[in-house]
């Protein structure tokens, strides 16, 4: 990426900083949230040290990106290597000696992880999958494709996952909008969440949005608060250690 310099150490990655954007308006709780994700992602990860700081608490990131050592790994909490990872992010990282990784939304096992989230709804109501619909909520966005185009990917590689049930995308930034869909979602559709983190895009934007516009079907957290996601970031560090150790 841009703005960063290869790392001047190979060898595995023992340290990293996990980076969310944060809530400006509010940005203590998102912090606290992050960092507890850290240490949940610290117990599965023995053999290095995850830390946590969001863009939207002031001076956060750039005193925990000063605790690095060179040639650590940045861990980007967003669902899509977008305008806020490209560019936002990349601007807070230049010159300093880090590597950044694959963004959480990018994750090849995060697929298996929220299908597995849906079974479970479905099967608590007593729904067959076949007969359910799935509405998958993303951000989207105003300032150019990679969101909406990595949560249509994402849908690609959920859909073979749900056994039968349909699944459609709808966007807060853009169309389609999430309130516009609502009206003709069939009865038993639920909605997942394509966020990393419960914010107000969650709280207000989503859910809502879509009461408002009549969605009466159940909505899942945002797919970043599932209970394995610690354990895939872990594997997803573990992972980076492996190939940086046998550059």
């Amino acid at each position: 990426m841009s703005g960063t310099r290869s790392p001047s150490r190979k060898g595995p990655v023992t340290e990293a900083l996990i980076v969310a954007h944060g809530q400006p308006s509010d940005p203590l709780p998102p912090e606290r949230a992050l960092a507890r994700l850290a240490g949940e992602v610290n117990a599965h990860w023995p053999d290095g040290q995850l830390r946590a700081a969001t863009m939207a608490a002031p001076g956060m990131l750039e005193a925990a990106l000063d605790q690095l050592p060179p040639g650590a790994a940045i861990y980007p909490f967003f669902m899509a290597r977008g305008w806020f990872v490209k560019s936002a992010l990349a601007r807070r990282l230049e010159g300093r000696d880090v590597r950044v990784l694959d963004p959480f939304g990018l994750d090849p096992d995060l697929p298996a992880v929220a299908a597995a989230l849906i079974r479970e709804e479905a099967a608590g109501r007593g729904w067959e999958l076949a007969d359910c619909h799935v509405l998958m909520a993303a951000h989207g966005s105003a300032r150019g494709k990679a969101a909406a185009a990595s949560a249509e990917d994402f849908a690609t590689r959920l859909a073979p996952l749900l056994g039968g049930a349909g699944l459609r995308c709808g966007f807060v930034e853009q169309a389609p909008f999430l309130p516009d869909l609502a009206p003709g979602l069939r009865e038993r559709t639920l909605c997942l969440p394509f966020f990393a983190m419960a914010g107000d895009h969650v709280r207000d934007d989503v859910t809502r949005g879509l009461r408002d516009a009549g969605f009466e079907g159940p909505i899942l957290p945002a797919l970043g608060q599932a209970e394995p996601v610690p354990a895939l970031i872990a594997a997803a560090l573990q992972r980076a250690s492996a190939n940086s150790a046998s550059i």
